[in-house]
């Protein structure tokens, strides 16, 4: 694999004075040749070496490049890559180096919403943020073909394979699901993407998941599944308390010697008890003036 090296460049500020002397003395000297030449009647042969000049100072001029904070440049000469600048400010390098610009920035990317299915098979849509930046340029300028391209098509087999890796919810206890597991399941495609994109020089400083959905097929089936599920657990935690609360009645009673119970009267006061604290409507009492026996 390439591997970025820096090279030193000359200052611009340093090299534009000489560069311009040398290309505006050439061409007066060719102008005053000229002149020299019509008005004496000699041929001009001086201009065997001012003409040159002016094309050799012409062709240093084209070595002048700037870069802005946070880009870079990679200088290839004949095929042969020699370094990278990172540096900003004006610089001058060999004309002949052929200079690929690069943007350094930090890059928000957002993966379409991809339709595949779940460990379970369940068909569900999902669909990813990445934010990444470029660490290596030699990478990214020489082991792949168009590394944005690169990135973006990696990025997506890489949410395809965590959607095929994990559930979508329900799993058993402890067991990392896509919806419930955010921290976990967005450390595992961090760490999948990186390993996926590094050999481009690229460098994944995040990735969360900014979509996820049953597909539309199955969603209102899943729904009501889930509908169905609230109200179990619901009524589990009612019945659970209603029976703690009939529960703690019999002991106070009990305890405090308020009234004795024989079997048969706690267990309609147990029945009464549980009708009132897990009925939805509201309860209306019947007043017994006998007794449980008549």
């Amino acid at each position: 694999m390439s591997r970025e090296k820096p090279i030193q460049v000359k200052s611009g500020w340093q090299m534009l004075p000489l560069h311009l002397t040398m290309l505006i003395g050439s061409i007066l000297a060719t102008i005053a040749i000229a002149v020299w030449s019509k008005e004496t009647g000699n041929p001009p042969w001086p201009l065997i070496a001012t003409i040159p000049l002016i094309v050799v100072s012409a062709v240093f001029m084209c070595g002048f490049f700037t870069l802005q904070p946070n880009e870079a440049r990679v200088l290839v000469l004949f095929g042969d890559y020699r370094g990278t600048v990172r540096e900003s400010g004006f610089f001058w390098a060999n004309p002949f180096y052929t200079k690929l610009q690069m943007s350094l920035r930090t890059r928000n990317m957002e993966t379409q919403r991809l339709k595949v299915n779940d460990k379970r098979g369940n068909p569900i849509e999902i669909a990813a943020v990445v934010v990444w930046q470029i660490q290596d340029t030699a990478q990214a300028c020489f082991d792949v073909n168009r590394y944005e391209e690169y990135v973006k098509i990696q990025s997506e087999t890489a949410v395809r394979h965590l959607a095929n890796t994990y559930a979508y919810d329900h799993g058993e206890e402890g067991e990392t699901t896509l919806r419930s597991s955010v921290e976990e399941v967005s450390a595992a495609l961090c760490k999948e993407l990186q390993d996926r994109v590094g050999k481009a020089g690229v460098i994944v400083e995040e990735a969360r998941l900014t979509h996820l959905a049953y597909a539309q097929e199955i969603a209102n089936a899943m729904l009501r599944r889930q509908q169905a599920e609230a109200i179990i657990a619901a009524r589990q935690k009612i019945v659970h308390g209603a029976v703690s609360m009939v529960q703690m009645a019999l002991d106070e009673l009990a305890a405090k010697e308020v009234v004795e119970l024989d079997n048969e009267r706690k267990a309609a006061m147990v029945s009464n008890l549980l009708v009132v604290l897990c009925g939805e409507a509201e309860v209306t009492p019947v007043v017994n003036t006998g007794t449980l026996y008549t």
